[in-house]
Parts: structure tokens; C-alpha cells; sequence
């Protein structure tokens, strides 16, 4: 597909497009760049990679195809430092899931003769690491492209195939629809996830030690949303502050409209809030995003 993939970052997101890369043989030389040394580390022992370039610069020479799968908070610097060092006619991506803020700092810097396309593999566990990550991480997953409208058709086809080789289904969305759907499909519940969390952690010791052990699914399932990478959701909450705020401003409103039926005691109100929601889960199903097998956290 491409003669060089270069792979910038290999946290869970990377790693695995590194394992994907390599088990079906997708490009001829496979380079990646993390500035962490365990990291690289376990990289090497793993032979994910052809090259563990010494810098950012270094692993982008010669490339076809870069990928920029770092915390946000890191995506300025980088790209700044690789910007007059990609070849010509390459294409830059990225995997973050916000995408008004990196596609804004690639246009300030004017980047020239390169194909940038912003990325978002919807796709990922709440461990991470490169030893959380593995070659079927996209399967049957979302990627959501969101190129400007002047990027040529066929650097669009490639990027799409790219992401069809990880085995993930390509959506073509504009920037800002991306974040506004994100914001509630991703964002909110992690916003949710984090609070409900924290709302137990405020409980004395012996009632916290008893909520632990009895704890049931759902429960459980918050807490694994809120287990996901710390630095990472810093970035996405102050990248997407406003959208983020926004959906909150709106689960507040819900939450107290839902608080006042309890009050009122006010069973038809009740009932049908959650035979709506029964309906939401079914048609969640019905999309292919989950089963409606049972799970209880047990494999």
C-alpha cells in the first residue's frame, strides 16, 4: 500500500496500528518515534517496528504515509518539528478525537506540499500502553475522516484504504460535525464516568469498602470508562472545552428533570424515560455498535 508508514507515538492506538501493519504485510518499511524509552522499548522487543527513529524528524524522512498518534497536548510541538522535513506528496493524519484544534494548528503552520488529513479511529479500551494494544483493535470500528474540501479524491481513497486495511468502516465528516457528535457519544460519558466515580470515592471508608464489593454491572462499567488514560482525557476535556460544556449543560438539565419526576413521585414521567432509553439501547444494537448478548464482565 505504502513503500514507508511512519508511526508517531505507539501508546494503545499506535502499537496497534503497528501489530496490524506488520501481521498483514501493508507496507514495505514500517518507522516509528516515541519519546518514551520504555516504550521504544518494548517496541523493540516485540519487533513491531523496521526503525525506532531517535526523533520526530528522523522518523518522518522518506515517509509515504505519517500517522501523529500522541496526546493533544504534545501535537503542536511535534508538528512543528517535523513540518519542514516531510516528503513531498505524503500524507499526514492523525488519530485524536478532537479535531478542530489539530486541523486549526496545521493550517497556522502551512504546511507545504504535504496532504493533511485529520483522523479519528473510533476505537480503544481503557488501558493503555503499547502492551494494551493489539491487531484487531479497529475491526468493524469506525474511522472518521474529515478532510477540507480541496484535498484531492484520490489522497482521500488511500487514507480511507489505509484505515480499511486496520480493518475499520471509513465515515467522511467535517471537522465540526465530528466534535459535536463526539462530545456526546464519548465525551459526556466519560464527563459522566469520572463523576460518578469521584461521587462514590466521597463516601466514608467503611461505606466505600462495602460500595467496592458489592459493586454491580453498573457500576463496574463507569468504572472501567473512568480507568481510561488520565493525560489523554486532560486534553481532550480543555480542547473541546465548549462542546464539552455544552452536552454537560444539557445532562444537567436532563438530570434535574429526572430528579424533579422522583420527587413528584410521578410514575408516567418515569416510565417513559426509560422505555426511551430501552429503545436508544436497541437501536445501538441494531447499528451494529454492541450485542444484546449478556455481559457481566466475565471472560
Amino acid at each position: 500500500m505504502f513503500d514507508q508508514v511512519s508511526i508517531i507515538g505507539c501508546g494503545l492506538i499506535g502499537s496497534s496500528v503497528l501489530r496490524r501493519l506488520k501481521k498483514n504485510k501493508l507496507a514495505k518499511k514500517l518507522v516509528c518515534y516515541d519519546n518514551n524509552k520504555s516504550v521504544c522499548e518494548i517496541i523493540k522487543k516485540e519487533s513491531l517496528s523496521d526503525h525506532i527513529a531517535s526523533s520526530p524528524i528522523d522518523a518522518v524522512k522518506n515517509s509515504d504515509f505519517i500517522l501523529i498518534a500522541i496526546p493533544l497536548s504534545s501535537f503542536e510541538n511535534i508538528i512543528s518539528s517535523i513540518k519542514d522535513n516531510l516528503k513531498p506528496g505524503s500524507i499526514l493524519t492523525d488519530t485524536s478525537s478532537v479535531k478542530i484544534g489539530v486541523d486549526n494548528i496545521v493550517k497556522k503552520l502551512k504546511i507545504k506540499n504535504v496532504t493533511w488529513i485529520p483522523g479519528h479511529p473510533v476505537a480503544g479500551t481503557e488501558n493503555s500502553g503499547p502492551n494494551a494494544g493489539f491487531s484487531d483493535l479497529f475491526q468493524d470500528r469506525w474511522t472518521i475522516l474529515s478532510p477540507d474540501k480541496n484535498v484531492k479524491d484520490a489522497e482521500i481513497k488511500k487514507t480511507s484504504l489505509f484505515w480499511e486495511s486496520m480493518g475499520s468502516k471509513v465515515k467522511i465528516m467535517s471537522v465540526e460535525d465530528h466534535d459535536k457528535i463526539i462530545s456526546l457519544t464519548s465525551h459526556l460519558p466519560h464527563a459522566i464516568a469520572y463523576n460518578i466515580v469521584k461521587t462514590v470515592m466521597a463516601s466514608d471508608e467503611k461505606a466505600k469498602a462495602d460500595i467496592v464489593r458489592y459493586s454491580a454491572g453498573g457500576l463496574r462499567d463507569f468504572t472501567r470508562i473512568a480507568a481510561s488514560d488520565p493525560i489523554m482525557w486532560k486534553d481532550i476535556f480543555i480542547n473541546n472545552s465548549s462542546l464539552i460544556i455544552d452536552a454537560i449543560d444539557r445532562f444537567s438539565q436532563s438530570l434535574n428533570e429526572f430528579k424533579k419526576a422522583i420527587e413528584e413521585k410521578n410514575s408516567e414521567k418515569l416510565l417513559k424515560i426509560f422505555e426511551k432509553s430501552k429503545e436508544f439501547r436497541k437501536s445501538i444494537i441494531k447499528a451494529g455498535q454492541d450485542t444484546d448478548k449478556p455481559d457481566f464482565g466475565r471472560k
